[in-house]
């Protein structure tokens, strides 16, 4: 509603930039359900005694808050180094608001005008978004069948196209599919640009960190985020391990004060209590497994996950499967390669939900013939 006395506009009337118009602002449904498994969370929120460590550390920042925070951080990149071991020290380690800061931090440092990313599909929605949002040419090309990256015909693209940036998410999202730290440095051993893997979901799984590769490899970026496994989604605290040129250099374009002293007191909280944060991502993990196995047995095609989440199908119209499940509480993502959908690792009753769920959805699509 528009205030009283002025004319109504829509986005069509504003003088957008042009590669912004008929765009639609990024976001997974955010719906009302009972079963949420559509933005890979973790599902177990901080425990009651983590709770009031954090409401503690709170209320300590009030009577500083009508002072700036520290704009570099360094206690909270000093936790966040230690935590990510490898020898890296606070120089090593930039921490922004979410990993999504991070990426656009790195693109307006090393992309731009006349400047291009590449990244290899499917793989994260946003990329091409923080690319449109810094003027970066976006530059795709496509994973294998089984959704792994070609990494000789990764090499042979990079030599011929010389990107400025290579991006390459492991566990990839939507897929979940791993790219093992010596297929990394085979693409760094071939680029002059900057290559960013983005590990937000590593610890869900077992494949080495190409954290071990940092320092051979002095453009290499490792992101990696809070959100997930460590259940502080809400905290909006995304990472990277880096050479400290690079720290230098994503701190030339970030905003004043980026990072409120509210997250910073409060995610040092959170890594000082990263055992009992990261003591579900095991059972998670188990989690998916039993859920994977049990679709495959129901005769759905899984595609094999090392993240908390994987995909299922193929649906001749998943949208049709996707209301199915909404319609019974639960809600999945309606993302990724033709014919799927991806759910995420719950709660054992929630993933219950989601089986139960599904089973009644499939027997009703049969019928309807929109699945095998």
């Amino acid at each position: 509603m528009s205030a009283p006395g002025t004319r109504a506009i829509t986005l069509a009337d504003l003088p957008l930039r042009p590669e912004l118009r008929g765009e639609e602002p990024y976001g997974a449904p955010q719906l009302d359900v009972p079963v949420c498994l559509n933005v890979n969370e973790n599902p177990y929120p901080p425990s009651p005694s983590l709770r009031e460590h954090m409401g503690q550390a709170v209320a300590g920042l009030g009577e500083r808050l009508n002072r700036y925070p520290d704009r570099e951080a360094v206690t909270l990149r000093t936790k966040l180094a230690d935590y990510l071991g490898h020898g890296l020290t606070y120089e090593n380690v930039w921490a922004a608001n979410g990993s999504n800061e991070i990426m656009v931090q790195i693109l307006q440092a090393f992309g731009g005008p006349e400047r291009s990313v590449l990244t290899f599909t499917p793989s994260y929605s946003m990329y091409p978004e923080y690319a449109r949002d810094t003027h970066t040419r976006y530059v795709t090309a496509p994973r294998t069948l089984d959704f792994r990256v070609d990494v000789d015909a990764a090499v042979a693209l990079i030599a011929s196209s010389r990107p400025d940036v290579v991006v390459v998410a492991t566990p990839n999202n939507p897929t979940g599919t791993v790219t093992e730290p010596s297929d990394i440095a085979r693409i760094l051993e071939v680029t002059s640009g900057i290559v960013v893997v983005d590990e937000a979901y590593q610890e869900f799984s077992s494949a080495p960190s190409c954290l071990e590769l940092l320092p051979d490899y002095p453009r290499l970026i490792v992101s990696r985020t809070m959100s997930k496994a460590f259940a502080f989604a809400g905290g909006r605290l995304g990472y990277a391990g880096a050479n400290p040129s690079i720290v230098d250099a994503l701190r030339i374009v970030r905003l004043p004060y980026h990072l409120s002293g509210l997250t910073q007191v409060v995610a040092c909280v959170a890594l000082d209590h990263a055992d009992e944060l990261l003591s579900q991502v095991a059972h998670l993990r188990d989690v998916r497994d039993a859920s994977m196995a049990r679709l495959r047995e129901v005769g759905l095609d899984v595609v094999n996950s090392a993240s908390n989440f994987y995909l299922f199908g193929r649906f001749a119209d998943r949208h049709a499967v996707w209301q199915g499940l909404l319609d019974q509480g639960v809600l999945v993502r309606e993302t990724g390669p033709d014919g799927y959908l991806r759910v995420c690792a719950g709660t054992d009753e929630e993933m219950e939900r989601f089986h139960l769920g599904l089973e009644r959805v499939l027997d009703k699509a049969r019928h309807e013939r929109i699945v095998p």
